[in-house]
């Protein structure tokens, strides 16, 4: 197989994106007493995306990859080849026709479009190619033709896998549910899809882990556990229905409120006081637990990697949180910005917006308690089109990017901070 055939057929997989706050105080504070946790010097100079088209998100990804050498998914020449990944696809082949997730789940990871980011490990390579790294690091640990370390290169690959084997064991149906419920599927396809949904991300986690103890860093295993934990926080956050989809929680009055934690620590657990009730906070500690926080973490580890200091890993840190919340705010404005859909997610921006200023909607929610097929989508979808919580988000979205943008300042100028400003760029522009 040539070189081009390889990196056409590893381009097809990649892995999905996460911290926003109500507040601009809420990542202003991040680099404050955590900051010490993480841990080479910052130069403070500007970042200008080159584009002299219309952005174009598939685009920019791949002329980012160009940069860093190859495509970047963590499906490398010996994933593809193993004897395990091999027996999963046999089986998955069992699953067409049962409508388990985890078919969905599937497609989504080896569609290459715009609609899922799965390049996570190449915002990693891009942010370890633009910081540099130290001159004390031996040549022999350099991969000098992609200007990034083997170590970094690596830690992109567990980045990947860990985000692809959370999104796989996401990927459990509750049988008790469905047999409450009456529904039709096979019992036994079902449950023979969760089986192979639980092995399979339990061995993708399981390699991650392996892969992350083989780097001998204390430290990082530390920061890359700590956002393993997010991972498993945000499923036990706020409301679920009884097949463990999110729900918003009920909006609470400005006088039920409770004063906000700042979330300015980066190992301990993100704070909760005031988030649950308050739509944007809620929104963005959903997703800050859920991706954002692996990101930013993977980010911070690579610059540790690279022998940058603490200030500089908690500006990698900050530009992952803020790019994935961006990224969240693109995908949630998705669902809005076609022909109407039959269903979306209940925690996107545009619906939190909404239903805070409008409580009374909160009813379409609770009748989807036993399932979300018996809310009123129609419904929820003209009272987000009524309202302002599309400009909203759209105010969300473009906060974020800004903040992205400025945290790219601390990294020298260069053609990987350049393919960043210009990723940022394709997903401002979707929408405008």
């Amino acid at each position: 197989m040539s070189f081009s055939r390889l990196c056409h057929l590893r381009c097809a997989v990649r892995c999905d994106l996460v911290k926003v706050s109500s507040s601009s105080a809420f990542i202003a504070k991040l680099g404050g007493p955590c900051a010490k946790e993480l841990s080479t010097s910052s130069t403070q100079r500007g970042s200008v995306a080159q584009h002299h088209s219309k952005p174009d998100w598939n685009r920019a990804v791949s002329e980012a990859e160009k940069i860093v050498g190859y495509p970047t998914s963590f499906l490398s020449l010996r994933w593809i080849l193993s004897d395990e990944i091999a027996n999963v696809a046999l089986h998955l082949r069992k699953l067409v026709g049962s409508n388990h997730p985890l078919l969905k789940t599937a497609k989504n990871l080896i569609y290459n479009g715009k609609n899922n980011m799965q390049a996570w490990g190449l915002i990693v390579l891009l942010v370890s190619k633009a910081a540099g790294h130290s001159p004390e690091i031996p040549d022999m640990e350099q991969d000098k033709a992609a200007g990034v370390l083997h170590s970094q290169r690596a830690l992109a690959e567990v980045t990947e896998m860990i985000r692809t084997s959370h999104l796989v064991h996401k990927g459990l149906v509750n049988m008790n549910a469905r047999q409450r419920a009456s529904i039709t599927e096979e019992p036994d396809d079902m449950m023979f899809g969760n089986k192979i949904a639980l092995l399979s991300g339990d061995y993708l986690l399981a390699n991650s882990c392996s892969e992350l103890a083989n780097l001998r860093n204390q430290e990082l295993v530390e920061l890359m556990s700590s956002a393993v934990r997010d991972l498993a926080e945000a499923e036990f956050m706020g409301e679920r229905d009884d097949q463990n989809n999110p729900l918003p929680s009920r909006p609470l009055s400005k006088e039920e409120r409770e004063e906000p934690t700042e979330w300015d620590c980066i190992l301990e657990p993100l704070p909760m006081r005031g988030v649950l009730g308050t739509a944007a906070r809620e929104w963005a500690a959903r997703h800050v637990l859920a991706a954002g926080a692996l990101l930013g973490k993977s980010c911070s580890a690579a610059l540790k990697l690279a022998g940058h200091d603490a200030h500089m890993q908690t500006q990698g840190y900050l530009f992952g949180c803020h790019l994935a919340l961006a990224w969240q705010a693109y995908l949630d404005l998705e669902a809005f910005s076609g022909p109407e859909p039959s269903s979306f997610s209940l925690v996107g921006a545009p619906l939190a917006f909404t239903l805070d200023a409008r409580p009374h909607l909160y009813s379409y929610i609770e009748a989807g308690r036993a399932s979300v097929h018996h809310v009123d989508y129609h419904a929820l979808y003209k009272a987000v089109l009524e309202g302002d919580g599309l400009e909203q988000t759209k105010r969300v979205q473009h906060e974020h990017i800004a903040r992205a943008r400025a945290q790219l300042r601390s990294l020298p100028p260069g053609d990987a901070r350049t393919a960043l400003a210009n990723i940022l760029v394709a997903m401002h522009q979707d929408h405008y």
